[in-house]
This record gives C-alpha cells, sequence and structure tokens, in this order.
C-alpha cells in the first residue's frame, strides 16, 4: 500500500524560504513518479513540481526559479524547496505518485495522495 505523508509547511514571511518533506512507504520514491500540487479553498489542484525516478523534473511556470523538486532515496524522501515566498503561495501543498512512468502536473495523472500541508506566507 502507497502511503504518503507530507510535512515542513510553516509560517513564513514573503521572500523567505522553506522546505516540504514527503515520506513515502517502501521504495515509492525510488521508483515511482512524483509530484507537488497546491490548492487554494474553492479553487482547482495545481501541479507545481514533478520528478521521474530517473530525475527528469519539471516546475509549472509560476514558481519556476524559485521552487525546486529532488528526492533522497535513502531517506525515502520527496522534497520541494521553495523560495523567494509571495503571499500568492499560500496553499495547501500535497504531494502525489503515480506507478506510470511519466512527467506531469495533471492531479488527474496521479493515483496517491499525501493528506497535504498548508504553507501560509505573510507579506
Amino acid at each position: 500500500q502507497v502511503r504518503l505523508v507530507e510535512s515542513g509547511g510553516d509560517s513564513v514571511q514573503a521572500g523567505g524560504s522553506q522546505r516540504l518533506s514527503c515520506a513515502g512507504s517502501g521504495n515509492v520514491v525510488s521508483t515511482y513518479s512524483m509530484a507537488w500540487f497546491r490548492q487554494a479553498p474553492g479553487k482547482e489542484r495545481e501541479g507545481v513540481a514533478a520528478i521521474t525516478r530517473y530525475g527528469l523534473t519539471t516546475v509549472s511556470d509560476s514558481v519556476k526559479g524559485r521552487f525546486t523538486i529532488c528526492t533522497d532515496s535513502a531517506k525515502r524522501t520527496l522534497y520541494l524547496q521553495m523560495n523567494s515566498l509571495k503571499p500568492a503561495d499560500t496553499d495547501m501543498y500535497y504531494c502525489a505518485a503515480t506507478s506510470l512512468d511519466w512527467l506531469r502536473l495533471l492531479a488527474q495523472d496521479y493515483e496517491y495522495w499525501g493528506q497535504g500541508t498548508q504553507v501560509p506566507v505573510s507579506s
């Protein structure tokens, strides 16, 4: 059974940095394609960054140059490093995984989800 648990969400001021973590069960992090999404109340879930098991990555235009996705297979953890945070980045952040080998930022392309972690960015 695939289990994903996010952590690291905390209040931060605009311009600051934060790193989110997503611990995966078993060997999910090293064998699945994974991604970070975010969602505000009443809005659709937005893909932020994705990574394949081969280390290929992509990020959305809204966070390009500010956010980085990576994994640590030894720690079985997916990370999202967020720099130069803006109040508009305030959202619930979710990690997701799919057994399919692709690099996508659509929520429909992922089967497994964590419970989310809140990231409030104050101005």
